[in-house]
């Protein structure tokens, strides 16, 4: 399991700051809408002049129709990241025309779909696709794996059914994470790092635990030792 530091911070330069505190650490670092909005790609290389060796995930969760997709795709080769998302809900058909697109590059990041976002509880999921959460988990996710995408990104309670109905080597990373029983904030399905483990989670993304304690470095050592 790899742990993945969510990057929500209010400024650049106060991601920047968290970035040199953590710096030493194998993480990955997850750029969002909010700062890639704002900071563009020279927040992605301004990260890499940190530390080149730093694996990003950039969490845009595309969702368009395929053609847009697909070209959204491409353009995100040209920023040099390690992996990225889409909304399985776009369909399969979108899914499938992302990985066509990809097909003629070499060491492509990792694709990833969104099954259902962690901020849903279950009437307000209901209301919105007229089912469980866990049966479109389950369902967007075969979608992906169809697809063939790398993996998907899921709440942790329902990384070990999808691994089962997909492959054991297909990704799963869960947002949400609060590894010693924070507060869940603005998530409903969160969990502890031992869940994840439990649940065979293969990233955990975590923010305000880390950015919002006195001393993050410490938090990422402490959260690493439970890896």
């Amino acid at each position: 399991m790899q742990l993945c530091v969510a990057l929500d911070l209010p400024s650049q330069e106060e991601n920047l700051a968290l970035i040199e505190k953590i710096e030493e650490y194998p993480i990955w670092l997850k750029v969002g809408l909010r700062s890639y909005i704002r900071d563009g790609k020279p927040f992605i290389d301004a990260i890499k002049a940190i530390n080149p060796d730093f694996k990003i995930f950039l969490d845009l969760k595309l969702y368009d129709i395929p053609n847009t997709m697909a070209d959204a795709a491409e353009s995100i080769m040209g920023l040099g990241v390690d992996m990225f998302n889409v909304h399985a809900s776009a369909g399969r058909k979108a899914m499938r025309e992302v990985m066509k697109r990809l097909e003629p590059y070499e060491n492509r990041p990792l694709v990833l779909a969104v099954t259902a976002l962690t901020s849903f509880e279950e009437s307000e999921f209901n209301h919105v696709y007229g089912k469980t959460i866990a049966t479109k988990a389950d369902q967007f996710a075969q979608d992906a794996h169809e697809a063939g995408l790398d993996g998907v990104v899921c709440s942790a309670y329902e990384s070990a059914s999808i691994k089962s109905l997909t492959s054991d080597t297909f990704v799963t990373l869960t947002p949400g994470i609060r590894p010693f029983g924070e507060d869940a904030g603005d998530q409903e399905r969160v969990a502890t790092v031992e869940v994840a483990h439990n649940e065979k989670v293969d990233f955990i993304v975590v923010g305000r635990p880390i950015y919002k304690a006195a001393n993050p470095a410490e938090m990422v050592e402490k959260i690493l030792a439970l890896l």
